[in-house]
């Protein structure tokens, strides 16, 4: 199954497709390599290992900043909102511009979003999580850097057990896995937040778009 152009216009009718993370048997070893990764130290300074990379990470602050603006009207709000989606999108291998679309899917940037079924947040995570690899604090996933974190350890685990494809595992987050509508949302979205090839490429990290097998 192609991801095919009508994504966009589905993304622009479709109303927030909120999160519905099933909960599912883990081996020990996901589990604990998970609780690892939501416990580690808040975000640091950005630091950069030449001028170049400094300046394509402002160019796409600056980017970024401005196409949100309508969203998120505070600036401070704003830039420390985007600085800890770029760190734990990173950390977690994945494209911050897609984390940007997924988000844009799940909670229309809407911080104390909360689902029918509960889940909770920017990226609408299940409050189940908070059980299974936390510290069963629920309300901290109103928090603007938990909620993040939780969001893209969770993502980048459903990534690695469906092997990469990054289609089956955009599903799986959704709850509505091998169905095409979540998916092609978010891709609709995440075009929406790529920067131009010479800044993005430096910025984001190689992945693979797969197909429901």
């Amino acid at each position: 199954m192609r991801w095919g152009a009508a994504a966009v216009l589905l993304a622009a009718t479709l109303p927030a497709l909120a999160g519905n993370q099933k909960e599912e048997a883990l081996a020990d070893s996901v589990r604990l390599a998970l609780a690892n990764a939501i416990r580690d130290a808040a975000p640091p300074q950005p630091s950069f290992r030449t001028e170049a990379e400094r300046q394509r990470y402002q160019q796409w602050l600056e980017q970024m900043s401005a196409r949100l603006q309508r969203r998120l009207p505070d600036q401070q709000t704003r830039t420390e909102f985007l600085a800890t989606v770029w760190y734990e999108a990173r950390r977690a291998g994945l494209d911050p511009a897609m984390v940007l679309g997924l988000i844009q899917v799940e909670s229309a940037y809407r911080k104390y979003a909360v689902s029918m079924v509960g889940a909770r947040g920017y990226m609408q995570v299940m409050p189940f999580w908070t059980s299974v690899i936390g510290d069963h604090n629920r309300s901290a996933l109103f928090n603007m850097q938990t909620n993040l974190r939780y969001g893209c350890a969770i993502l980048r685990m459903y990534l690695d057990m469906e092997a990469g494809n990054l289609f089956l595992a955009l599903g799986r987050y959704n709850g509505s896995r091998g169905k095409s509508d979540y998916p092609n949302a978010v891709l609709a979205a995440w075009n929406h937040w790529k920067l131009p090839a010479e800044i993005g490429n430096a910025i984001a990290p190689r992945m693979a778009v797969g197909s429901a097998r």
